[in-house]
């Protein structure tokens, strides 16, 4: 098989991408879910409930903050999607016991359980060890370990109503292999 250069460096980038989230340590899903905020609501009927103020969300090694947060379940009273709002909303989790962290921030995160995607909107970075990822938005596959990073101007029409400069370009560092 004989693939160009950027064919290949795509390739690359992908591979290690795909390596920043892996899943949680094994004990974390096991592990009490604990919020703290300074307000909350619920609304069994609705199946909503929403933190307000210095949201902390910690399972295990996940550690989650933003100022706001909506968990919505589903008719088995199970998380179907959970919001996290904030300037920036964070999250910071351990893959394996032998890794760096996994960091990512955003203005919003989005997880749906039941699709099994985590969505990283509007100024999305995430970080483990020296690699680095950001962009406008990240969108992980967690089922299929499929990672897209977009820029503000990416799938729109009219590329021109955003100026390249503002546009939160994708940006990827890939650390050197020590030998």
């Amino acid at each position: 098989m004989n693939l160009n250069k950027p064919v290949l460096f795509f390739l690359i980038v992908l591979l290690h991408i795909n390596c920043i989230l892996l899943q949680a340590l094994p004990g974390d899903s096991n592990e009490p879910i604990e919020i703290e905020a300074d307000f909350a609501e619920l609304d069994d009927e609705k199946g909503e409930t929403i933190y307000v103020g210095n949201v902390i969300v910690t399972q295990g090694s996940l550690r989650m903050t933003g100022e706001k947060l909506r968990i919505i379940l589903d008719e088995a009273k199970d998380i179907d999607r959970a919001i996290m709002t904030g300037k920036p909303a964070t999250f910071r989790q351990r893959p394996q016991i032998d890794e760096a962290e996994v960091e990512g921030e955003s203005k919003t995160i989005e997880y749906r359980a039941t699709s099994g995607f985590l969505y990283l909107i509007n100024s999305a970075k995430l970080v483990q060890g020296e690699r680095f990822a950001e962009g406008h938005r990240i969108n992980y596959d967690i089922n299929n370990k499929i990672i897209t990073i977009r820029s503000s101007r990416a799938g729109i029409f009219e590329r021109d109503l955003i100026k390249k400069e503002n546009s939160q370009r994708v940006k990827i560092i890939i650390p050197v292999e020590e030998s």
